[in-house]
């Protein structure tokens, strides 16, 4: 990897030591009343990266009608949609074009979040700069078949028999996901993309445009496909995650089939991110007390009953990570050698 390549990575690590000496410094007693004044009366914008109808929108628009109530001065949140490139147009406005004031937040893909440690140079943004607010749920994903005569019924078989996935734009993990199938295992995928969103890929799988579709996560499943699993017409074939899931059964995990400890260490860069599987983030800068406030916020509104009722009911997945474990990942990135952020490169095609 060139010095320029490796400029990210290096970046990274000294934003993360000013971001603890700022924390350690001016995280002092919060104002809760200045916090409370400047709250009161506003909006605060709650925008998804993808469009209406799939899973983060579901998430933004719950989390909006509860997380006013325990931000301090209880403003109203107001949830949209910026969908494009995979949540790549949120991410790039958040960082760079939103107010810094804490009236202005976005959940993006934890994919979209690596794109400038992998080499993406349409991510105008340094992901340990974000004023990260937390995760509302550490992912599994899953690459689901559509049973037909000829699919495939196993990740086995997808090593022979060719498999159309359908996919989002590059920074998207409906791309990624079996991209880095095909290119680190050998499996016989290919990969259509330029389809928007979850419910456009539903749909192309079901008139049998494509074979199937990675980036299922639990809680799609349960309130999309759960007829659809547990009849067999839709064989959950790999996941790919954090940790690993026996909620749908005996799925392998992609960390089951790495043959070399470098293989092992491109999925962790690719595959761990999913810590951050619903992450909530702010500009740069947003000042210290509100952004304290708006991390307590949130881990107040994890917890809340009426909160976790609609959860249920909608079928979303809660399962939180803190803004310091968001910080401990990306520090985890930071120490993996630049060798092993070029081969993660590659297996997603670049």
């Amino acid at each position: 990897m060139s010095p320029r390549a490796d400029r990210p990575i290096s970046r990274l690590l000294r934003c993360l030591a000013v971001v603890g000496l700022l924390g350690a410094t001016l995280a002092g007693p919060a104002s809760a009343d200045s916090v409370s004044d400047f709250f009161a009366g506003k909006t605060v914008s709650l925008i998804a990266g993808f469009p209406p109808g799939g899973g983060y929108d579901s998430y933004i628009r719950v989390l909006a009608r509860h997380y006013g109530k325990f931000v301090p001065g209880h403003p109203s949140m107001v949830p949209s949609n910026m969908p494009g490139a995979g949540s790549l147009t949120a991410a790039n406005h958040i960082f760079g074009k939103a107010a810094n004031d804490g009236t202005a937040l976005a959940m993006v893909a934890a994919s979209a979040v690596m794109e400038p440690l992998l080499g993406n140079k349409s991510a105008l943004f340094d992901p340990a700069r974000f004023s990260w607010i937390g995760s509302m749920s550490q992912q599994v994903t899953y690459c689901g078949v559509w049973q037909s005569p000829k699919a495939a019924k196993s990740f086995d078989e997808m090593m022979l028999k060719p498999t159309i996935f359908g996919a989002g734009g590059p920074a998207a993990i409906t791309f990624q996901h079996p991209t880095i199938l095909k290119n680190v295992l050998g499996a016989n995928v290919r990969v259509i993309p330029g389809y928007p969103g979850s419910r456009d890929l539903n749909l192309a799988m079901h008139r049998g445009e494509i074979d199937g579709e990675c980036g299922l996560d639990a809680s799609s499943i349960r309130s999309q496909f759960s007829d659809d699993v547990s009849s067999g017409r839709l064989r959950l074939v790999i996941q790919m995650g954090n940790r690993k899931s026996e909620e749908f059964g005996d799925v392998p995990s992609v960390f089951d089939h790495a043959k070399t400890d470098e293989q092992r260490a491109v999925f962790e860069v690719l595959f761990k991110q999913l810590l951050l599987g619903r992450p909530l983030a702010g500009p740069p800068g947003i000042p210290p007390d509100r952004l304290a406030a708006l991390r307590d916020a949130l881990t107040a509104t994890m917890k809340d009953g009426e909160f976790l009722a609609e959860a249920d009911r909608v079928g979303l997945e809660i399962d939180p990570a803190s803004a310091d474990e968001v910080d401990a990942l990306l520090k985890r990135y930071a120490a993996y050698p630049p060798e092993i952020f070029r081969k993660a490169q590659e297996a997603i095609g670049r």
